[in-house]
């Protein structure tokens, strides 16, 4: 099993983080980085990239946060900034990873980054079946014409790039809405006040657990930010809260060996019963019992 501190932070995968990354926009196939590797992306993270890969062929396992999803070709897979994930690929597997840092979706004006934007949400589940090789052709001609603006850097590459990765998007969302029950996911523009809400909560869950104080940081009151996450959203912002830390418990839970006591301590609970309680109230099992199931995935 990893440590918490195994789990590594780069910025394309190998590379040390790059904090400062802007505009940055990086297309590859699969098999350059994956070959070497010997097909297996270990569990790790991006602090500012998103993903999105193309399988055109083959398949294999995902692994996102603490749960192990399998896929085949074709498909399309999400990956927001700062989620935990890896991958195992068939040595048949071909397509393309394409990252960039979630301030390009800013850089296109606010219609039509809606799109990009939306992705974080729409990833909620990663993987996107297609239902036939024609939309994998488009997915895959789009990510040809991208890396070759990007190795030919020609006049206008940049502004050709970016229309490109947002074409990628387009495309990408629209199969991911298409899967479900109903189609009633839409493409809603971002909500600014949800993203700087989830912003603080990244910056400041460990320590802050109460609605006044992210309330406060965006000059509101509790229930006015409340009734605002839970319009634009469906759910309070308590619950995004809890769920950051939700998320952060079974990370270290299952990719760390800390006792159970200290992971209680680094998430600013009280004492490790207070852990055990609010762990089991959320997910029905304990910390120990969840530790037990999911790390046999590792």
């Amino acid at each position: 099993m990893l440590s918490l501190q195994g789990l590594p932070l780069f910025h394309l995968y190998g590379d040390p983080p790059d904090e400062q990354a802007f505009d940055f926009i990086h297309i590859e196939t699969i098999s350059s980085r994956s070959s070497v590797h010997n097909w297996t992306i270990e569990v790790h993270r991006h602090s500012n990239l998103c993903q999105i890969l193309v399988i055109e062929r083959g398949g294999g396992e995902m692994r996102f946060e603490t749960s192990a999803t399998a896929f085949t070709a074709p498909a399309a897979i999400l990956v927001p900034a700062r989620v935990a994930h890896g991958f195992w690929f068939r040595q048949s597997t071909e397509g393309w990873v394409l990252s960039f840092t979630e301030d390009v979706a800013r850089l296109f004006g606010e219609r039509s980054s809606e799109a990009i934007a939306r992705l974080n949400v729409l990833a909620a589940e990663p993987v996107v079946p297609m239902a036939d090789i024609e939309q994998v052709n488009r997915l895959s001609l789009l990510c040809a014409s991208l890396q070759e603006e990007m190795l030919l850097s020609r006049e206008g590459a940049r502004l050709a790039a970016h229309s490109y990765l947002a074409l990628i998007a387009i495309e990408v969302a629209r199969l991911a809405m298409a899967r479900g029950p109903s189609g009633a996911v839409t493409l809603r523009t971002a909500d600014p006040i949800v993203d700087k809400l989830r912003d603080l909560v990244e910056q400041h869950f460990r320590s802050e657990r109460l609605l006044d104080f992210y309330a406060a940081k965006l000059a509101m009151t509790p229930d006015t930010l409340n009734n605002h996450v839970k319009r634009a959203t469906g759910v309070t912002a308590g619950h995004l809260i809890r769920q950051r830390v939700l998320t952060e418990a079974k990370r270290q839970l299952v990719f760390s060996d800390q006792p159970i006591n200290e992971i209680a301590y680094d998430l600013a609970f009280s004492d490790c019963s207070h852990f055990v309680r609010s762990f089991r109230k959320y997910t029905g099992i304990t910390p120990q019992a969840f530790r037990e199931r999911e790390g046999k995935m590792s």
